[in-house]
């Protein structure tokens, strides 16, 4: 009997254990072969952990054949994250982790998980279009066409790294660009939870679980930078010595794991129940 109950147990969870055991394991991989131990190796984890996440959406978006459930402008908003960051650590070193990993191979998660993202909107856009649920998608829409909702999030995260951004590269633009990364990733996760919220108001909704685990990989990535810069956000100075910027960089990072605290739970309990995720037509989140 018991071992009837551990056999059944083991199948419901298999998935769950190849999956995340998978990504364990090359984590351990890369520090062990890449890392030289710094504290800075946050950084380059969670930028891992993000990869791991977008590699996921796009497997299961070309191999189910379908863009269902997925926010078109939460990826609009990632593809901007990375070419603000990518146009600053390319450019100089001053975000860069001390650790051994940010001599190359956190440029190289980076750009992987920007050319990702590239892939699952072409793919979004063109052979999985008719897949698309835009009637849910509706971050954003007052006074703008549908389309170009994510400017809501874009113009106040811009808006905020031009007045307050840290100056560890010494200029304007490549600090701009990486205040403008920050920010903007802390609320880019908006889109994706309204949808969510929409179609959960409409009649329930179960979450794919490779997108539960894309959201959940994306979210929690940010716990890893939070630690990180709870320790070293005090570099976060601007040439007046300011730390304003520094302590923004923390408090939008705390925001965005507050606002997906919700989908957390409902995440957890369908990886502990074994099942599929699914959201009450109840379910709120702090997008309204």
């Amino acid at each position: 009997m018991n071992t009837d109950n551990n056999t059944s147990a083991f199948s419901k969870h298999s998935s769950n254990i190849v999956l995340w055991g998978g990504f364990l394991t090359a984590s351990l991989l890369i520090y062990y072969f890449l890392s030289s131990g710094d504290f800075s190796f946050l950084l380059t984890y969670a930028s891992f952990m993000r990869c791991f996440g977008f590699s996921l959406l796009c497997y299961g978006m070309w191999t189910n054949r379908t863009a269902k459930g997925i926010s078109v402008k939460t990826l609009q908003g990632y593809g901007v994250v990375f070419i603000c960051r990518l146009l600053s650590i390319l450019r100089h070193q001053g975000y860069l982790p001390f650790d051994r990993t940010g001599d190359w191979f956190y440029h190289f998660v980076e750009m992987m998980s920007f050319a990702i993202i590239v892939f699952s909107l072409y793919g979004l856009y063109n052979p999985f279009i008719s897949t698309y649920e835009e009637r849910y998608d509706k971050f954003g829409n007052l006074y703008v066409p549908n389309e170009y909702g994510v400017i809501y999030i874009i113009g106040p995260a811009t808006i905020l790294a031009i007045l307050f951004h840290p100056a560890l590269n010494h200029e304007f633009f490549s600090d701009t660009m990486w205040s403008l990364s920050m920010y903007l990733e802390s609320v880019v996760m908006l889109p994706q939870l309204y949808m969510f919220q929409k179609q959960a108001n409409a009649s329930g909704a179960t979450i794919d679980p490779i997108l539960g685990h894309t959201i959940f990989a994306l979210s929690f990535s940010r716990s890893f930078e939070l630690i990180f810069w709870l320790y070293s956000f005090h570099e976060l100075s601007n040439y007046a010595g300011s730390q304003t910027s520094g302590y923004l960089v923390l408090f939008t990072q705390i925001g965005q794991l507050i606002i997906m605290g919700d989908f957390f739970f409902y995440y957890f309990r369908s990886v502990a129940k074994g099942s599929p995720m699914e959201l009450p037509p109840t379910y709120n989140t702090a997008v309204e």
